[in-house]
């Protein structure tokens, strides 16, 4: 899975969002419905200054045809795919569906945060696909 293993790359947006995760979960508890924390999130990306869109539209394409869209919850700093759930647990499945997000987005990184317990569960999920396709067009980085 391509999980960021390292911890290195968006170090410092991806720890300014679950800091943010880290006070909604504080101040609203967990096991809401999903939409909470969601909303939650925008309230305190504008407090502390954190770019954000909720839920933009990506168009799902299949060999050059529209066959969907794909909604985001939210797009932080502009690069950042940001999935609020309330699930058991983040699985393989979830971070699958997290990379396939990215693929289709063309951003670098997700975050999927977990607000089902009262302790955070989150995953960071780096797009290699997108790092390629900057290699390839920016050669000097090699």
């Amino acid at each position: 899975m391509n999980s960021d293993e390292h911890g290195l790359r968006f170090e410092v947006e991806t720890g300014a969002i679950v800091s943010c995760a880290f006070e909604i979960l504080n101040t609203l508890g967990h096991g809401l419905v999903e939409k909470p924390y969601e909303n939650s999130l925008c309230v305190e990306f504008g407090l502390r200054g954190i770019p954000c869109i909720q839920q933009p539209r990506f168009d799902v394409v299949y060999k050059n045809v529209r066959v969907g869209e794909y909604i985001p919850d939210l797009i932080a700093f502009g690069f950042i795919v940001v999935d609020a759930k309330v699930i058991d647990r983040i699985t393989d499945h979830k971070l699958g569906q997290m990379l396939n997000y990215l693929k289709i987005t063309g951003h670098p990184v997700g975050l999927i945060l977990n607000f089902k317990c009262g302790r955070l569960e989150w995953k960071r999920v780096i797009n290699h696909f997108s790092e390629a396709r900057e290699l390839r067009m920016n050669p000097e980085k090699m």
